[in-house]
């Protein structure tokens, strides 16, 4: 294999890992959205925010952030490898959408899990958190899904053959054939 094929397929293994890792994160805030935070909108409110703040501790965890922070990197590393190829303007999109994921998470849901971590009555430090909590976490499993629908669109153009940086053999091959029945 050249170098070029050696580098084609570098490139391709980091932005499958980024792929995998959006999937991952993009999986954690969609099941919070559709099953998690619904199910705790029916607890009690002393539940509710010993539940939460047990989630917000437990997910402090290596393998969390591995892929929660993981994501952005391999996201950034694959369009650092492919570009210039057809598929890196789609890779750039999924490490802006999701980087809008990080930026709200930040200013957002983190500022809003702290607060429910302080102490208070259960019933108003639920109603400052739970609604923005939830809208927000909306927010960042549709920037996540756009991020990772963007990463899979890049895998599709960049493993097209005749449309990367360098023309495959097939490809090439066809090109030589046409020409030599004209």
């Amino acid at each position: 294999m050249t170098n070029t094929g050696n580098e084609r397929r570098g490139g391709t293994a980091v932005l499958v890992a980024a792929a995998i890792t959006m999937g991952l994160s993009a999986g954690v805030f969609y099941i919070f959205a559709c099953a998690v935070m619904p199910a705790l909108a029916r607890s009690d409110d002393r539940t509710y925010v010993a539940v939460m703040r047990n989630i917000n501790t437990v997910i402090q965890n290596p393998v969390f952030f591995l892929c929660f922070m993981g994501a952005p990197v391999l996201t950034a590393l694959a369009g650092w490898r492919l570009r210039g190829s057809a598929g890196a303007r789609w890779v750039w999109a999924a490490l802006l959408s999701y980087a809008l994921v990080l930026l709200i998470t930040m200013a957002f849901s983190i500022p809003l899990n702290n607060a429910l971590a302080q102490a208070g009555a259960p019933a108003s430090l639920r109603e400052h958190f739970e609604g923005p909590w939830v809208a927000w976490n909306v927010v960042r499993a549709v920037g996540s899904t756009v991020a990772l629908g963007c990463l899979c669109r890049a895998l599709l153009v960049y493993g097209r053959p005749g449309r990367s940086r360098q023309p495959t053999t097939s490809h090439a091959h066809t090109s030589s054939t046409a020409n030599s029945h004209s």
